[in-house]
């Protein structure tokens, strides 16, 4: 493997790493916490994380992972170890299962909680909350499967490329 097609390799596992941690940290601790809260305090901390996760970082680990994953595809392909491929391709695959999940039910109940307005506003919180944590947490372990699968995939790639160097 050369240095800038390892270099593009390593850098899909770390970011598709962090991204598979993320959720992970979710469906262990941050969830499970949150769902001893009473209705004010849950729907509250979602709004105020929801809001804090969109920074640069967590951009640049959460779409990095795509790019990089298909970066590494694209140059295995034109000329680098094919036998890469399946695992790489896989990976891709996987991170695709993460974004059409977190485009097409997280962020739609993320963005439902924060159009439900500021806390005293709010008429129902107990059922703002029975709207969005149970499907949100079902399909967050969705993600965190399919990010951990892809990282392996990813893990497995560095591993097959490895030995071919030695």
């Amino acid at each position: 493997m050369t240095g800038f097609r390892g270099a593009v390799l390593v850098a899909a596992t770390l970011t598709m790493g962090l991204s598979a941690g993320l959720f992970f940290a979710y469906s262990c601790s941050v969830m499970p916490g949150l769902a001893k809260a009473d209705d004010r305090t849950f729907v509250e901390t979602m709004q105020r994380i929801n809001v804090a996760i969109l920074n640069g970082w967590f951009m640049l680990v959460f779409l990095g992972a795509i790019v990089f994953t298909l970066l590494a595809v694209v140059l295995q392909f034109r000329g680098g170890e094919r036998r890469l491929l399946p695992w790489l391709i896989a990976a891709a695959v996987l991170y695709l299962v993460v974004l059409a999940v977190t485009g097409a039910v997280n962020v739609p109940l993320n963005d439902q909680l924060a159009a439900a307005g500021s806390l005293d506003k709010i008429p129902d919180l107990a059922a703002v909350r029975e709207t969005f944590e149970s499907t949100w947490v079902r399909w967050n372990t969705v993600r965190t499967v399919s990010a951990t699968a892809g990282f392996g995939c990813l893990v497995a790639a560095l591993v097959v490329g490895g030995r071919s160097a030695v």
